[in-house]
């Protein structure tokens, strides 16, 4: 059983913002300001148009090398009847464009809304979302009157304003998301953590219930994170640390196919695709005993 943790990091190669630390402000707002309940509350058309540009950011963009390496060891893993999960906290959509399949969006997805009155979920791609936030959004507008309420995205089923299904600051994650990925994690054989800080909780402890179980964990990233060795004296058997490019998981899936069908891997020019590829896929192949 394999699990695999992602964040920012993974979508870093196909240029999405965080909107995060320095210079990640939206026209002058920070998203600590806007991705709050309070801020919608109290300014609905803000919100809305920051969350459209957003939207419409993401949809111009598209998975990296990253996301398809992940597609193709889930189809690697599944093929060969074992399991498969991905947890991942970005919100950007990305890994079910890649074509990923059983994928939990801890922290919600821009391409879905729910409603405020009745909390029906749906998945929403419609550009734009209603014709109110047509040409909304831009990051230089200044000025700019606030759309009606009446006039922002609407339930169907009801009448109701909807939100972002996303997670924001100060709210809970959704339960059953999170109780399958800490499933996912306490029955795992392996374990990938790519491209996130593991800063963020409860996220940041799903890797831990894994080595916590003495589980190989490998860790992909900038650089050390909070839970790399400091955290209950846990340390991950494995970490890429340094100057690497998530898309170097690629040759994940070259090597282990070759593997399962008994021929010699491909060579690599790349030091990180070595080491990534053979290091990691050693673990994996180790442990799911495939």
């Amino acid at each position: 059983k394999v699990f695999v943790i992602t964040g920012a990091g993974i979508s870093a190669e196909s240029r999405i913002p965080t909107f995060r630390g320095a210079g990640g402000l939206w026209r002058k707002y920070a998203a600590t300001d806007l991705a709050t309940p309070e801020a919608f509350g109290n300014n609905p058309s803000l919100v809305w148009e920051f969350y459209h540009y957003r939207r419409e950011l993401v949809a111009s963009k598209s998975p990296n090398a990253g996301h398809y390496a992940i597609k193709d060891l889930e189809k690697l893993f599944t093929d060969a009847k074992r399991s498969f999960t991905l947890a991942t906290q970005n919100v950007d959509g990305l890994h079910a464009v890649a074509g990923s399949k059983n994928v939990i969006e801890l922290h919600g997805s821009l391409f879905k809304v729910r409603c405020t009155k009745c909390q029906k979920v749906t998945e929403n791609r419609t550009s734009p979302i209603c014709p109110a936030l047509a040409g909304r959004g831009a990051l230089n507008a200044s000025n700019e009157l606030a759309i009606p309420v009446s006039e922002l995205p609407r339930c169907t089923d009801c009448g109701g304003l909807l939100r972002p299904h996303v997670v924001w600051f100060g709210e809970q994650l959704d339960p059953v998301n999170l109780s399958s990925a800490e499933a996912a994690a306490a029955e795992a054989d392996v374990c990938l953590v790519v491209g996130t800080s593991s800063v963020v909780y409860p996220a940041a402890g799903l890797a831990l219930i894994a080595a916590r179980r003495g589980v190989p964990v490998a860790e992909v990233n900038l650089e050390p994170t909070p839970v790399t060795t400091t955290v209950s004296c846990v340390k991950f058997p494995f970490q890429l640390i340094g100057s690497f490019h998530v898309p170097y998981l690629t040759p994940f899936s070259r090597v282990v196919d070759s593997t399962l069908k008994g021929k010699p891997g491909p060579s690599y020019r790349s030091y990180s695709e070595i080491s990534f590829s053979s290091k990691i896929w050693s673990i994996v192949l180790k442990f799911t005993s495939i």
